[in-house]
């Protein structure tokens, strides 16, 4: 292993650690009828499945699973590289900076938290948020964002604007207000939805900008 990559190692095994920590506990709090991190309310009347169902329907929880999973890809490979993989790690950083961001800005003051469903939205909106952007400034991979892996990196956020508005539509249940048609109205949330998507595509310019305007990582000609 050479001395570069062990720093990169270190950091991404420590969020693939925080995440399927974090991940793993809510689980069990959600099933024993405790409170959610991401609404800070506790479970209502509904099933198991449902609940579950619920839990990965959040836009931080799915951010966190591609952090989690592109992190692990970099434990063991951290020059890591192919088209659907740019891909899945330019979604992996946008979407969680774009889950931090919202709920710091948007969520936090209206959710009153506190013990274990405190220390789970530290990791998933705070922890996991600030320092997988900061492990992609340091160590990249990159250069890794072009036009078409911008371009792809919209068909998940899009794809899960569809999926929200349409499981709301047949179980009233929304994962956000900003997004709750029965409470704001379909044209507010359609106007939250563009909102939020113009946000994430000047993060994902800036981002590609970055991309290629910071050093090479690992270096040209690095091997793991």
């Amino acid at each position: 292993m050479r001395p570069g990559h062990v720093a990169p190692r270190l950091l991404n095994g420590l969020l693939v650690a925080v995440i399927v920590a974090c991940l793993a506990v809510q689980i069990g709090v959600i099933l024993s009828g405790g409170v959610d991190a991401n609404s800070g309310q506790a479970a209502e009347a509904v099933g198991t499945v449902e609940r579950i169902r619920r839990l990965f329907s959040y836009f931080t929880i799915q951010s966190n699973i591609l952090v989690l999973v592109s992190a692990a890809s970099l434990v063991t490979r951290p020059d890591r590289d192919g088209p659907v993989w740019r891909v899945l790690r330019l979604d992996a950083v946008l979407g969680i900076v774009i889950t931090g961001l919202v709920f710091a800005l948007v969520l936090a003051p209206d959710i009153a938290l506190s013990g274990l469903a405190l220390w789970l939205t530290i990791g998933f909106h705070y922890f996991t948020p600030w320092v997988a952007l900061g492990g992609w400034l340091l160590f990249g991979p990159r250069p890794r964002v072009t036009r078409s892996t911008v371009a792809w990196a919209f068909a998940w956020p899009v794809a899960w604007l569809v999926y929200t508005f349409v499981q709301g539509a047949i179980t009233g249940w929304y994962p956000y207000p900003f997004l709750d048609v029965g409470e704001i109205g379909l044209p507010a949330a359609l106007v939250s939805c563009a909102v939020v998507l113009a946000v994430g595509l000047v993060l994902a310019l800036a981002l590609a900008w970055l991309d290629r305007w910071l050093a090479p990582r690992p270096r040209p000609g690095a091997r793991g």
